[in-house]
């Protein structure tokens, strides 16, 4: 908790800085935005109901203070502004209260607001050659290459990822700001979820981008979108915003986008993945040629795995090459990537007799992103000799899409690389158990953590890789397994 200083806009204002109140600061999107005003020399503030790393850390590691909870006695900070995250609605609780009363007397005093969004285009993203990364899946893996392959290129680049890129530790900077003539480039994750509760339209059309990567497109986010032909219109509205002199890069894979393209488009255009594309892969995921126009011009070899990840790598490549980046020095960062926190991350390995288990930690919050993440998992293990190794994948589906139970019929096919499947249902208004029928004896659901631990437990042997996928905490389970199967280990002589 922080002490409600009064006067805090006054102090803000004689050195020429400014004091911003965020509301939903430890979301990934306004957690970093909030590191980006920080560095930029104004006064930072938040709340937010409930913290979890690596945002909670990353944060307190910046000195930004936090308030818990969205209580109206904040007003009293007297910010110069309040930035308002698109976790913040309207919404009353059954006694009638309001679920954020700071948001009520923000209203009901007038006090200044705006989006998170419109505020980073206002404040940060003017004046720079903004390079942004739309998708359903793979935002913020491609976010985080593109920007690494600037920053080794001598760009040093600004960004804001969706997660923490390993190879920088945070998940905003600032980078090399513009100079006259110049348009420094900043590299941002564009995502398709709503601005505010006041501002329905998707976040990405707030950043106008001079190069676009428009990665894939499924249906998503149901709790906002009708159907997928709503989310089209909203990429559509962020191609809109590209200028004739700009580059929109487009996963020819995908029929989707080029429904999306067929509603207009008035930018260059390059496209990836397909075999008749601009830049195709030829070879396996970790270890491939990059051709362009047909010719090889880069050769990818890297720790990363999966199709997806050779997708993301082409994207990042295109949109580098934009802003002169040459694929071959492209692919020499590319090298060097060390991935983003929660995507196939290691959380620890237990040594048990008869072979060491894994836990991993996976932010997939989609039937796609399972799929892919246990496809890319068991591909590597492949690689590695290690096939016969069984994964054990223990899920939650905690996204508001998930929750609604929208595409609870894909879970089967999603699970299907897993060798046994372990769904915490807590909270769910479907049945998860009739949903995870097809998989017949390799799935249980449990109504609960424990319950959840207790199954993995029993099914665990020496040699598993434990893939634990969630876009929330998932109640701590990576380090409650991993204390679990090391009182399992043999002690040390």
């Amino acid at each position: 908790m922080i002490a409600i200083v009064a006067d805090a806009p006054r102090a803000c204002r004689d050195n020429g800085a400014m004091h911003i109140h965020v509301l939903g600061i430890c979301g990934t999107f306004m957690g970093g935005l909030a590191a980006l005003a920080r560095e930029a020399g104004h006064r930072v503030t938040g709340c937010d109901a409930g913290v979890y790393p690596p945002m909670s850390e990353q944060l307190r590691a910046l000195g930004i203070e936090l308030i818990e909870g969205y209580g109206a006695d904040q007003l009293a900070l007297r910010p110069d502004l309040f930035v308002v995250g698109n976790v913040v609605s309207r919404a009353r609780q059954p006694d009638g209260r309001p679920k954020f009363p700071l948001m009520e007397a923000i209203l009901d005093a007038g006090a200044r607001y705006s989006s998170g969004p419109q505020w980073l285009h206002e404040h940060v993203l003017h004046g720079r050659h903004v390079l942004a990364v739309a998708g359903t899946h793979g935002k913020t893996t491609t976010t985080a290459m593109l920007a690494w392959i600037l920053e080794h290129a001598g760009h040093a680049p600004g960004f804001l990822v969706g997660g923490v890129p390993l190879d920088f530790g945070v998940s905003a900077r600032l980078g090399r700001l513009p100079a006259a003539g110049q348009r420094t480039p900043f590299v941002i994750e564009a995502d398709e979820y709503d601005t505010a509760f006041f501002d329905k339209r998707s976040k990405f059309v707030h950043y106008a981008p001079r190069t676009a990567v428009l990665n894939n497109l499924e249906f998503d986010h149901a709790d906002i979108f009708d159907d997928l032909a709503a989310i089209e219109r909203q990429f559509h509205h962020l191609l809109r915003t590209v200028p004739a002199s700009g580059r929109v890069i487009v996963n020819g894979l995908e029929e989707s986008l080029a429904r999306v393209l067929h509603q207009g488009l008035w930018s260059e255009l390059r496209t990836f993945g397909a075999a008749n594309s601009d830049y195709v892969a030829e070879g396996e995921p970790h270890d491939f040629t990059v051709l362009r126009h047909g010719q090889p011009v880069a050769r990818v070899q890297w720790a990363l795995t999966g199709t997806h990840n050779q997708l993301n790598a082409l994207a990042a490549i295109a949109a580098a090459d934009h802003v002169g980046v040459p694929p071959a020095q492209a692919a020499e960062a590319l090298a060097r990537f060390a991935g983003v926190r929660r995507r196939l991350e290691v959380r620890g390995t237990v040594a048990l007799p008869g072979g060491a288990v894994t836990v991993y930690d996976d932010f997939a919050h989609h039937p796609t992103a399972i799929r892919t993440t246990v496809d890319g998992l068991r591909r590597r293990l492949d690689r590695e000799g290690r096939g016969s190794e069984r994964i054990l994948a223990i899920f939650e589906p905690r996204s508001n899409t998930m929750k609604l139970g929208t595409m609870k019929a894909q879970l089967p096919w999603a699970l299907a690389g897993a060798d046994l499947a372990f769904c915490h249902a807590g909270g769910l208004d479907w049945d998860a158990h009739a949903a995870l029928a097809p998989l017949a004896g390799r799935a249980q659901v449990a109504p609960d953590i424990d319950t959840l631990m207790a199954q993995v437990l029993a099914a665990v042997r020496p040699g598993d890789h434990l893939l634990c996928m969630s876009n929330g905490a998932f109640g701590g389970v990576h380090e409650r397994l991993l204390a679990a199967l090391r009182s399992r280990a043999p002690a040390a002589a």
